[in-house]
């Protein structure tokens, strides 16, 4: 599995190269550690966030349980503090509820400004000085 930050060319919403989100759990569309998308991903699991109790409540309530294992989908179940590779439309809907979880910008695909407002990223971000 490639550590690179992911697929040739692919840029975070800074316009910079996308850097890895997380390997432990892995992440990523392509379960390749970063949130790199294609056209089959209609979720678009491009916004590298840190999840919290808070939101995996709320992504609960929305009727996605990010928390119980689902190893059969390579999907180890979630806990606060780990990072993971959102559906855009699901960190802005909690973003917009107020509990949207913490982003890493840098390992958030550009492909989430379709849906995420840059400014709202922003205001959540972990990785501006």
């Amino acid at each position: 599995m490639p550590r690179d930050g992911g697929e040739k060319g692919a840029r975070n919403v800074l316009g910079g190269p996308l850097a890895p989100c997380s390997y432990d759990p892995l992440t990523g569309w392509f379960r390749d550690g970063c949130c790199n998308t294609d056209s089959r991903d209609v979720g678009l699991h491009t916004v590298c966030a840190v999840m919290t109790a808070e939101f995996l409540a709320f992504s609960r309530s929305r009727g996605n349980d990010l928390v119980t294992p689902r190893p059969e989908w390579g999907f180890p179940g979630l806990k606060p503090g780990d990072r993971w590779c959102l559906c855009a439309a699901r960190w802005q809907e909690a973003f917009e509820a107020g509990c949207a979880p913490r982003v890493v910008l840098a390992a958030s695909h550009e492909a989430a400004l379709a849906v995420c407002r840059l400014e709202d990223l922003k205001a959540c971000a972990i990785d501006l000085a």
